[in-house]
């Protein structure tokens, strides 16, 4: 069941199609404050923002799996990830899980360490807790590097 209702749409910015959706997810983790590339996601449908809660959603046409290379971590994203997200803050996330040893993990906070130490810490609901470097999430924006073949 989506955590999506249509009385929550009615207050929400809500963009329709990959591009946008990408578009839009991609400055949400700028806004806050979070790497660019921890919300891989693929053939989004729809992206939602409400501003006064900091509620979001993204919705997907199929769940996805990513292999965070620098780190060697799999996660997979539901078809409908939801969050509150705040500065430097990623909570009650649902839709994510990540793999440690041959377990599924479910995933529900995200957060840079304050003061900052160039780590992001992610909890489980039951209390468990890894922390990585931020720059494992960090995708080079595109258009933003240096010119193929430049000298």
């Amino acid at each position: 069941m989506s955590l999506v209702t249509e009385e929550i749409k009615s207050k929400a910015e809500v963009y329709y199609g990959d591009e946008m959706g990408q578009e839009k997810s991609q400055e949400l983790l700028k806004d806050v404050g979070l790497p660019n590339g921890l919300l891989p996601l693929h053939d989004i449908l729809e992206c939602g923002i409400v501003r006064e809660t900091g509620f979001v959603w993204l919705k997907q046409k199929k769940s996805t799996t990513h292999k965070f290379e620098k780190i060697g971590k799999l996660v997979s994203y539901a078809t409908e990830v939801t969050a509150y997200v705040e500065p430097k803050k990623i909570k009650k996330l649902t839709g994510v899980k990540t793999k440690e040893l041959l377990v599924w993990v479910t995933l529900c906070d995200i957060s840079l360490d304050d003061p900052p130490t160039g780590k992001m810490t992610f909890k489980t609901p039951t209390g468990l807790f890894r922390t990585f470097p931020v720059s494992a999430f960090e995708v080079e924006e595109k258009g933003k590097g240096p010119a193929k073949g430049a000298m």
